[in-house]
């Protein structure tokens, strides 16, 4: 067990919750789990992650307990790790939370009395970095122009029967598909998971430069983007999402995300429904932080009004 000084925490006033909650996909993620009880003065929580570190299959559970909110007496953080990843793994908790990110305390006077109101009530969150291009990707891509729901729960059948056991104590916590595993499946397997060929042929080739994208973790953001952008099905969505959870970006934005350009513009400009080039104006004038603002909107709860009845989704196999 390893411990982070309380005061390294109160320093950076941390909202360890908000920070570690971007790295599970869906309540269902298998590799992922976050319990949080965030009502009141004294807000606590675990979370516990199982992922394929350079040195191999490891678990990692992260617990704490206490005041987040601007009282500078914040605790400490208390974590475990197993399995021949565990050290790499409790290395990294300190960067997953956000001990890295200084924050941007100058939205608190931001032009946009939204963005400044939510940098004020939300001030302790803060953007963490996985150093993990690889387990980001994964359920990324699965999420590409689907349905949430059908994302969570193809994440979880790839994990089922790709995965393994995570290490440690964790009934049920599973790791998600080892590259050598991935890479090796044709994609036609995928189709009765509801994945359809080109999603498919994606994750195998993430599969395939598995040892390159740890190379590109360690490397700046823009590096990574750029790598990244000659991975075909590899995209400006998938790119904006996975730089800030896994290098912590501040400026990465999912540009094509359905519902991001409307909550960005609904809560910037009363505009019910914006384009991407729209949402990118907006945004603009917060050049460098364009990804903490998005957080800030969402934190907000400023969803764009919704118009028409929900359309019924299919599963692919049952095409």
């Amino acid at each position: 067990m390893r411990a982070v000084e309380p005061a390294l925490v109160a320093e950076r006033t941390i909202d360890v919750g908000a920070a570690l909650r971007w790295y599970r996909h869906g309540s269902g993620d298998p590799t992922t789990w976050l319990q949080r009880a965030d009502r009141g003065r004294s807000p606590s929580g675990v979370f516990v992650r199982g992922t394929i570190t350079p040195h191999g299959p490891g678990t990692v559970r992260v617990a704490w307990s206490g005041p987040i909110d601007d009282h500078p007496d914040l605790p400490g953080l208390t974590i475990d790790a197993w399995g021949p990843g565990a050290d790499w793994l409790a290395g990294r908790v300190p960067a997953m939370v956000g001990f890295d990110d200084p924050g941007a305390p100058e939205l608190e006077q931001a032009p946009d009395e939204v963005i400044a109101s939510s940098a004020r009530k939300h001030r302790s969150h803060r953007i963490g970095a996985s150093g993990d291009l690889y387990h980001c990707l994964l359920p990324t891509i699965i999420e590409q122009r689907i349905t949430s729901g059908e994302a969570v729960r193809q994440w979880a059948r790839s994990c089922h029967e790709l995965g393994e056991d995570a290490p440690g104590p964790f009934a049920r916590l599973r790791l998600p598909p080892a590259p050598e595993v991935l890479a090796r499946q044709p994609s036609w397997w995928f189709h009765p998971l509801g994945v359809e060929r080109k999603r498919a042929e994606a994750l195998i080739l993430v599969a395939r430069h598995a040892v390159k994208l740890r190379a590109w973790s360690t490397g700046t953001a823009g590096d990574a983007a750029q790598r990244l952008g000659l991975l075909r099905g590899i995209g400006r969505w998938t790119i904006g999402t996975v730089l800030g959870s896994a290098l912590g970006d501040p400026d990465a934005v999912p540009v094509g995300d359905y519902h991001i350009k409307n909550m960005v513009g609904w809560a910037m400009a009363g505009e019910a429904r914006a384009t991407d080039e729209r949402m990118l104006e907006l945004l603009e004038p917060y050049a460098g932080q364009r990804g903490r603002v998005v957080r800030l909107i969402t934190a907000a709860g400023l969803g764009a009004p919704k118009f028409g009845p929900r359309q019924r989704v299919l599963p692919m196999h049952a095409w």
